[in-house]
């Protein structure tokens, strides 16, 4: 499988998801520009996570509106998987590119620690290797990460199944497992077409067992379609 990691000024997880999808698929990843305006011939393409443009303004909302933005989105509609990481994912979202909206998180402080997460769908591109139901661990590292939509969105995206992942306790799915105020505990969505995901807990910070887990590491490996 190719790949291809878009580096904003600012993203600081860019290397780690590359070490990540060479140690899974055995093909270093391109890393792209965000002023380039084309992309390599790839499988999937990765939005990082870090600070683009020091979050100025609201987080993504600069990034969104970079060159290779257009060309992810022109990708996407051909097939090819996109999966936005923590302000990868506010960059989709701003970019209109997956519903909803990363919002400062209820606390107002920035927060760094592993949270337990529900896989509420097994049956996508990213997904496949986990089981419905599965409650994983993978870390957060923001201070926007809350997702917002109004009722009638969030609605929409239950009844279409694009909650992909939610925060919860080890219990199941309550308040106490929501670290950020998410609405309805949401923290992975994917676009109708299932060919764009945003996460915002970080997968490849749980792709190595030196880093203390690898629960994260299948999202890359459902993307490849093979468990190593």
């Amino acid at each position: 499988m190719k790949s291809a990691v878009i580096v904003f000024p600012g993203s600081n997880c860019d290397r780690d998801v590359a070490v990540t999808l060479e140690e899974v698929t055995g093909v270093k990843p391109a890393m792209v520009w965000h002023r380039d305006t084309e992309l390599p011939s790839v499988d999937l393409i990765v939005l990082p996570g870090g600070f683009s443009y020091g979050d100025y303004l609201r987080s993504g909302a600069m990034a969104a509106h970079s060159p290779v933005l257009r060309a992810v989105s022109e990708e996407a509609k051909r097939g090819v998987a996109v999966l936005g990481i923590c302000n990868g994912f506010q960059i989709l979202t701003e970019a209109k590119l997956l519903p909803g909206a990363l919002m400062r998180n209820t606390s107002l402080h920035y927060i760094c620690r592993d949270v337990s997460l529900k896989v509420e769908r097994a049956d996508t591109a990213f997904t496949r290797l986990y089981a419905k139901g599965d409650e994983v661990t993978m870390p957060i590292a923001h201070k926007d990460g809350s997702y917002y939509a109004d009722e009638d969105t969030l609605d929409r995206i239950e009844g279409e199944g694009q909650v992909v992942f939610r925060y919860c306790a080890r219990t199941g799915v309550e308040d106490s497992g929501n670290p950020n105020g998410s609405r309805r505990s949401i923290a992975g969505v994917i676009d109708k077409s299932g060919r764009i995901m945003g996460l915002m807990p970080h997968p490849e910070r749980a792709a190595d067992a030196a880093l203390g887990g690898i629960d994260g590491r299948r999202v890359f490996e459902s993307l490849t379609g093979k468990l190593q």
